[in-house]
C-alpha cells in the first residue's frame, strides 16, 4: 500500500511538474511575442520608444497556432501630438487574424481585425497648456449614467455633452478666478480630425469652484474655454465614433469592424 501511495505521489508531482513547466513556456513565448511588437511598433509607426502591448490570450501557443489571436492591445504614452503637445494613443484589436502577418506581426505585415477601438487621450495638463488654462481639471458630465442607456460607452468614456472644465482662465478674460465651465465636444462637421470645444454655461453648486461670474465677464469667460484642435487622427485612421472624458482626460474614441491594419498606421497625428 506504501508503495502504491508513493506511486501516485510521485506521478502527481511528475504531473505538477510538466503542467508549471507547460505554463511557463506559454507565458514566456508570450512574452517574446509582445516583445517584438512592441519593437516592431515603435520601428514602423517611428515612436520614440516602445509602446505598452498585451496579447490577452492564454493559453497563448494554441492561440498562435490557430493563426488568430482573441484580443491585442497596444498603448503609447506621452507620444508627439498635434496641438497639444503630448497625447496617449491606444488601439484595442479583436479577432486578429494572423494569416499574413505571423505570430510575431512584422512590421510591414497586413492584419485583418474583426473589431478595432482607436484612442486618442489627451490629459488636462497638456490641454490646459493649449487653451492657456495652466490649473485646467476635466470631470466627467456631473449628471453622468451608465452604458445600458447610452452615458458612458463600453471603454468607460462618458457622455460628450456637459463636461466640467475647472480652472483659472487666462488674463485676457479678465477674471482671476477659478470657475467651473459645462463644456460639449464634438468633432467638426467639416473635418472628421478636429475636436471642438464648446462651452455652454458656468456652473456652481457641490463638486464644482462655485464661482459665479459678472454677467459683463461672463462671454470672454467662456470663451477662453472654447477651441478646435485640427489634427486629431485616431490610431490607423478610425473614423471618430465618440467623445468625452474618463477620469481627468479627454478622449476620442473610434469603433469599427472588419477592417485590415498595417502597423505604420498606428501613429496618424
Amino acid at each position: 500500500m506504501r508503495r502504491v501511495l508513493i506511486g501516485v505521489a510521485a506521478a502527481a508531482v511528475a504531473a505538477a511538474v510538466i503542467v508549471v513547466g507547460a505554463v511557463g513556456v506559454d507565458y514566456g513565448t508570450s512574452i517574446y511575442a509582445e516583445y517584438r511588437l512592441s519593437s516592431n511598433v515603435r520601428k514602423a509607426a517611428t515612436l520614440g520608444t516602445d509602446p505598452f502591448v498585451a496579447i490577452l490570450a492564454f493559453p497563448f501557443i494554441p492561440q498562435a497556432l490557430r493563426h488568430r489571436y482573441n484580443q491585442l492591445e497596444i498603448k503609447a504614452n506621452q507620444v508627439d501630438h498635434a496641438m497639444v503637445g503630448k497625447a496617449t494613443l491606444e488601439a484595442t484589436m479583436y479577432s486578429v487574424d494572423l494569416t499574413y502577418a505571423s505570430w510575431l506581426i512584422r512590421p510591414d505585415a497586413k492584419v485583418p481585425v474583426g473589431k478595432l477601438e482607436s484612442r486618442i487621450i489627451i490629459d488636462s495638463i497638456h490641454l490646459g497648456r493649449y487653451l492657456g488654462i495652466s490649473d485646467l481639471m476635466v470631470e466627467a458630465p456631473q449628471r453622468e449614467t451608465n452604458t445600458a442607456t447610452g452615458g458612458v460607452t463600453a471603454s468607460g468614456i462618458s457622455d460628450s455633452h456637459g463636461l466640467v472644465f475647472s480652472g483659472t482662465p487666462p488674463k485676457s478674460a479678465g477674471f482671476d478666478h477659478r470657475v467651473s465651465v459645462s463644456v460639449d465636444l464634438s468633432i467638426a462637421p467639416d473635418d472628421q480630425a478636429t475636436l471642438v470645444l464648446t462651452p455652454t454655461g458656468i456652473l456652481t453648486g457641490p463638486d464644482t469652484a462655485n464661482q459665479a461670474v459678472p454677467d459683463d465677464k461672463r462671454g470672454a469667460v467662456l470663451h477662453a474655454f472654447s477651441a478646435r484642435l485640427p489634427n486629431q487622427r485616431l490610431p490607423f485612421g478610425v473614423a471618430p465614433t465618440s467623445e468625452g472624458a474618463r477620469g481627468s482626460d479627454v478622449i476620442i474614441e473610434g469603433v469599427t469592424r472588419e477592417v485590415t491594419v498595417t502597423l505604420d498606421g498606428f501613429k496618424q497625428s
